[in-house]
């Protein structure tokens, strides 16, 4: 497979997986500003978002006097075509990458892709208001499912498979692990705080970001405690967003593509794998979960690098 190719394949699900992940986050947002305490101001309920997806600093070029409205947010988040990590450019940049590939994803994945680009397009060339926001995610949740689904269903298990999935995987852990950290801060502003009962609803809220409280709820039945919250999103292997998982899957991925042993993406593997079988939920904590997350982060990034220099660099020397 041409370097190229595979590096399309990569872009196209994790673009896929940023937009219903951004559509994911917006979408909770939303509801818990209906629902949320009078005293909590649309900065305290819209900032966090933009911390997450990293347009923090983009924000105030957009809006000079940043102030933080829940309309402003969504705009930039879903819609702003000058924003790269928009709602609306993700699912673009999934559409490009896809009809690169169309030779190599099945005809129906392709046809959703395309008609799902073509209704975003349609619902987004009007601003978006907050209270039609809702029903938009829910229709960005189900077309995605649909692709993936079908993906599921109709590729055949070799290294077009492991791109899509290696993709959709990396995007995954980064965003998990963004949620985890900014959420979790919000919750626990204070280190003495870390183990006492905080809001029900608070902390759903985060496992909602995640698509996990249903599960969580499945998996322990004392309620909602911090330790058991970082034990579920970050070593849970069965929690198809842990951290865990995204890793386990990862390296399946690269064993289907067969490059799994040479260049720097297996040491780069292997820091994540240690970064996360070293410490137990308690150490985590003890030693600080930003620090903790921040170490992850910075060891996921060195992937994504490893992974542009190993596989996708190399389609520069393709052409004669």
């Amino acid at each position: 497979m041409l370097s190229r190719i595979g590096e399309s394949l990569y872009w196209m699900t994790r673009n896929l997986e940023r937009a219903d992940d951004t559509a994911r986050i917006l979408d909770i947002n939303v509801v818990y500003m209906l629902e949320a305490d009078e005293g909590a101001t649309e900065e305290m309920q819209w900032q966090p978002l933009l911390n997450i997806v990293g347009a923090d600093e983009l924000y105030p070029v957009r809006y000079p006097d940043k102030r933080v409205t829940v309309q402003r947010v969504i705009h930039l988040l879903t819609q702003e075509k000058d924003n790269p990590g928009s709602l609306y450019n993700s699912v673009r940049l999934a559409r490009e990458n896809a009809r690169v590939v169309r030779d190599r994803i099945s005809s129906a994945m392709w046809e959703a892709m395309n008609e799902f680009w073509l209704s975003v397009d349609k619902h987004l060339k009007t601003t978006l208001q907050p209270w039609r926001a809702a029903e938009f995610y829910a229709h960005v949740h189900r077309e995605v499912a649909t692709f993936y689904g079908l993906a599921q269903s109709t590729m055949i298990r070799g290294e077009a498979y492991g791109f899509t999935v290696l993709g959709s995987l990396l995007e995954r852990a980064d965003m998990t692990a963004r949620i985890l950290d900014v959420r979790y801060h919000l919750l626990l502003p204070d280190l003495s705080l870390v183990g006492s009962p905080l809001d029900y609803y608070q902390w759903g809220a985060l496992l909602k970001s995640l698509s996990g409280f249903d599960a969580y709820r499945r998996q322990y039945h004392g309620g909602i405690r911090p330790i058991e919250v970082v034990e579920f999103t970050v070593l849970n292997p069965d929690f198809p967003r842990s951290l865990t998982y995204c890793l386990n899957g990862m390296e399946r991925a690269l064993a289907r593509i067969g490059l799994i042993d040479h260049g720097e993406v297996p040491r780069a593997l292997q820091a994540l794998r240690e970064h996360l079988t070293v410490a137990t939920p308690r150490d985590i904590l003890d030693q600080g979960l930003h620090e903790y997350l921040d170490r992850y982060l910075a060891l996921l990034a060195e992937l994504a690098t490893a992974l542009q220099a190993d596989y996708f660099e190399a389609h520069l020397g393709d052409a004669p």
